[in-house]
């Protein structure tokens, strides 16, 4: 008689398990309008004014065809990706902060990290129009002649990638990263980046495989130069 009911006991549970809980819409939290302007740079990394600037590029790209079951509006998917972005921790902690289920935030932040790189072409480029001036604004900085701009690598740390290939991932310091490549002029601004190398890849490797290495062999910005440090070997 006991062991038929642990045995209806369990099947109880399993029936309860097995329902769908009911949809809980909880609180979002409109941190644009609740924050000061240090507060919400302390917390996004990026001004408001700079984010509105953001808003207005992205708008036609993720508005939803329809607000039914609440549906993120573009400012909240903007700030959620920024805030992932400026923590780099587990995802759940980013989908409580706004409101969101875990699915709901990992969906957004790959839907505008994607159409955040879309605007790249118009964002990311060596001007070649005025390359002249920008090689003259480098050489007021510290005198150094023929150079347009200063590249580096830099890690950018990632969760755990997972697959047989993760390790790749491992950079020197023992954790997960991509190498970014970035090349900058004299007003710090991005002029070539490149995204795609594992942390365990050397800096001097994948600007030798990079097409600006391939720009610079072919003599396509006369004779001028760009400026590293000692992971990358001196070229013509």
């Amino acid at each position: 008689m006991n062991n038929c009911n642990h045995l209806i006991d369990f099947i109880d549970e399993v029936n309860y398990i097995g329902e769908r809980r009911p949809q809980v819409f909880r609180d979002r939290p409109n941190y644009y309008d609740i924050l000061t302007e240090d507060e919400f740079i302390y917390r996004f990394r990026l001004s408001k004014k700079c984010v509105v600037y953001l808003l207005n590029l992205l708008t036609e790209k993720l508005e939803t065809a329809t607000d039914r079951n609440m549906a993120l509006t573009t400012m909240t998917q903007v700030l959620l990706t920024l805030r992932f972005y400026a923590l780099g921790i587990m995802l759940i902690s980013v989908a409580d902060m706004f409101g969101v289920s875990i699915f709901s935030a990992s969906r957004t932040i790959k839907n505008v990290s994607y159409a955040i790189a879309g605007l790249s072409g118009s964002f990311l480029n060596i001007p070649v129009h005025n390359i002249v001036e920008t090689k003259m604004k480098m050489f007021k900085i510290a005198r150094f002649p023929l150079v347009f701009g200063a590249i580096d690598c830099t890690h950018v740390r990632i969760q755990f990638p997972g697959g047989e290939s993760s390790e790749t991932f491992r950079n020197r310091k023992g954790y997960f990263s991509l190498n970014v490549q970035a090349l900058v002029n004299s007003d710090l601004k991005f002029m070539d980046v490149v995204a795609r190398w594992p942390g365990s890849a050397h800096d001097s490797n994948i600007f030798r495989n990079s097409r600006l290495y391939t720009r610079l062999e072919s003599d396509e910005f006369n004779n001028m130069a760009i400026l590293g440090d000692s992971g990358y070997a001196l070229k013509p």
